[in-house]
């Protein structure tokens, strides 16, 4: 016991191991092996131990600790509550035991019941440090970070040296933005534990948050170094490593992260998403892995399916839902917003269904075009399904896909009875609780699409998108070239979208393009290492780096779109095209030139293209692809008249008709409920 308070727990395991194997009817070598086994993960042993401590003395209440705690190390939460429900009717008043089966609830997923529990441990000891700090997590858990701050706080007051809640306190304030406070606290908590895992995972996305990727991939790598199989810390690096465009490297880090927590629904979606950027993936291998998501994650969800009994009164007004974590500022709300306004509303009854942990004035707007507004933030996949069967939606459209913060294992217990996917995620979802996809047959093809998709796909008429060009946009500028004297190319589209076949692409135009320059525009740009690896990859290919303009993040939607009035020509990446960049890029007057792949998100440049009425810019291979850039460039003339009529062809295109665009949502939407039984 000496040696544990001193922080020494090896040598007091060891020391607790010699005292059980002693002829002993002591119950306290058992019961303290046992918890400080439970805490360090080797749940079984500790179950073994804790039940001989029970069995000697069924009436001792620290046994009974010990078995719940152990019951809780390997899994067994329901049963773990059970024993400290049956030790609180024993001593009500023990504040340690309501904390105790708060901490089980929460683990449940019960977060009303955890924080009864909690504030019942509160009434009954006001300074319980540990009630307050798992408290704190639940209010954060529950996108309230100042709520949260506020109790971590409490419980450093009452207990200084407390490292989780000092850890906790980092992560709540990197929530609210105050990333300076954050980085602090989490360097006080990694002083007091240098081998906190945790804190240094942790560390590293504060530090990204500031806008310090190279310190927050060295924290992550802290995390590695101190548990190599830190699921969270894998993930978030290959979530780094994705976004500073180094796609094979972020697939590698997502499968670790997965074979280090099979269960991690997250990082499996993130690989998803990522493998969209790799050359070598195919439709097949694609829907292989996206099948494997429902396999590995479905068993959580299986327990909360039941039959559904739909109302098909003909006619009637139907209820739809839109479940997703981007309606803020984000560019799928650019699109989605479109589809709101001009909804059918006697027709339809609208629930938003938002996983949005920092609202913001986009979401103001799209809030106001919803009958229903429903924030899902903390909410267990439990308590969303049972709020959407609640609202008694018929059609539940996930707009996320694979895209982060997704809610995809909710949707595998089927809490609507028709649920269809669209706009967020270029792919198959992989789930057959999921009915429909929303697509077109451009990006789509019939017969061969169909069979790399577990949904059925409904294709819209007049494509999949519909895009309004925002209000703050500037005016089309003046072609740049006339002025500048030599073409500018640009691309103003993730990093993880430029691979080597992409950059072997554009070297090529630049070459042949005598004077051309090359604009790229990604907030990884503002990373040194990031700008030196991309220049490193073009002058591998002889292209001169001084002929790159390398952008990073900018403030507004105004400054950004003023950036294109420096673009004569943009160049879609591929087998991952842009979609907001695209329409962005035709709004400002410049001609997009695209290649037509082998699957969705390789032929959605054709699908925008095609209905602004310039399928020429779309190029069937490579070599096609550059020679179509080249000869254009080479035709400032053409290029000057592109500008001038882009923004009103697109204006009067299909592209930008939303009442045509929500009129084909809507008859698709009414065919998905006649075809579902």
């Amino acid at each position: 016991m000496q040696l544990l308070a001193l922080g020494r727990k090896d040598e007091a395991l060891a020391s607790f191991r010699a005292a059980v194997r002693c002829k002993t009817n002591l119950l306290a070598p058992l019961i303290n092996l046992a918890e400080l086994l439970a805490e360090r993960g080797d749940g079984a042993e500790a179950l073994g131990l804790a039940r001989r401590a029970t069995q000697r003395d069924p009436s001792s209440v620290e046994a009974a600790r010990a078995l719940a705690a152990a019951l809780r190390a390997t899994g067994q939460l329901a049963e773990a509550a059970g024993v400290y429900e049956q030790l609180i009717r024993r001593r009500p008043d023990s504040a340690d035991l309501h904390h105790d089966l708060g901490y089980a609830q929460a683990a449940l997923g019960r977060a009303d019941d955890a924080k009864a529990s909690y504030l019942r441990a509160l009434e009954l000891a006001p300074d319980h440090a540990h009630a307050l700090n798992n408290l704190g997590t639940l209010s954060r858990g529950a996108g309230r970070p100042d709520e949260a701050v506020d109790l971590f706080c409490r419980a450093l007051a009452v207990a200084p040296g407390f490292v989780e809640a000092t850890h906790n306190l980092g992560e709540a304030l990197a929530a609210l933005g105050r990333t300076d406070e954050a980085v602090a606290a989490l360097r006080e908590a990694l002083a007091a534990r240098p081998h906190f895992a945790e804190a240094w995972n942790t560390l590293g996305s504060a530090l990204r948050q500031r806008g310090e990727d190279a310190a927050g991939e060295e924290a992550y790598r802290e995390a590695l170094r101190v548990q190599p199989d830190h699921p969270g810390a894998l993930n978030n690096l290959g979530i780094l490593q994705w976004h500073h465009g180094e796609v094979a490297a972020a697939i590698g880090s997502f499968r670790e992260a997965l074979r280090a927590q099979p269960d991690f629904a997250r990082a499996h979606s993130n690989l998803l998403f990522a493998l969209h950027g790799d050359p070598a993936a195919t439709p097949a291998s694609l829907l292989d892995e996206s099948r494997r998501f429902e396999q590995r994650h479905s068993p959580a969800a299986a327990a909360l399916a039941r039959p559904l009994a739909p109302d098909r009164s003909p006619g009637r007004r139907l209820r739809v839902g839109y479940l997703s974590p981007d309606l803020r500022q984000h560019s799928c709300a650019y699109f989605f917003e479109a589809l709101l306004a001009a909804h059918d509303r006697d027709a339809f009854e609208l629930f938003a269904y938002a996983e949005v942990r920092r609202p913001d004035a986009v979401t103001a707007r799209l809030r106001a075009l919803c009958d229903h507004w429903r924030s899902t933030v903390g909410l267990s996949d439990r308590a969303l399904v049972e709020q959407v069967r609640a609202d008694g939606i018929d059609l539940l459209v996930d707009l996320a896909g694979h895209s982060a913060d997704n809610r995809l294992t909710a949707l595998i217990a089927r809490p609507a009875p028709v649920q269809l996917t669209w706009l967020g995620y270029p792919g198959t979802t992989g789930l057959s609780a999921i009915d429909f996809r929303l697509t077109d047959a451009r990006c789509d093809p019939p017969g061969e699409a169909d069979a790399f998709h577990s949904e059925a796909l409904l294709r819209l008429d007049d494509g999949l998108h519909c895009y309004l060009g925002p209000d703050e946009a500037p005016a089309v500028s003046a072609l740049p070239c006339a002025r500048a004297g030599h073409v500018t190319f640009g691309s103003f589209n993730q990093l993880a979208k430029m691979n080597e076949g992409v950059v072997a692409a554009w070297a090529r135009v630049l070459s042949a393009v005598e004077g051309s320059r090359l604009c790229l525009k990604s907030s990884a740009l503002a990373q040194p290492t990031v700008r030196r690896r991309v220049r490193d990859a073009f002058a591998a290919h002889g292209v001169d780096t001084a002929r790159l303009d390398l952008l990073g993040w900018t403030l507004g939607t105004r400054e950004h779109l003023e950036l294109y009035a420096g673009i004569d020509l943009a160049l879609d990446p591929f087998p991952y095209n842009g979609t907001a960049t695209t329409c962005e890029a035709l709004w400002m007057g410049v001609p997009v030139v695209a290649l037509a792949g082998d699957r969705h998100a390789a032929r959605v440049g054709l699908s925008l293209l095609s209905l602004v009425g310039h399928p020429e810019l779309v190029a069937p291979t490579v070599d096609d692809y550059v020679t179509r850039a080249v000869e254009l460039a080479r035709d400032p003339d053409r290029l000057a008249a592109l500008r001038a009529a882009l923004r009103d062809e697109l204006r009067a295109s299909p592209l930008s008709d939303a009442p045509r665009f929500a009129r084909s949502v809507e008859a698709a939407y009414r065919k998905a409920w006649r075809a579902v039984p």
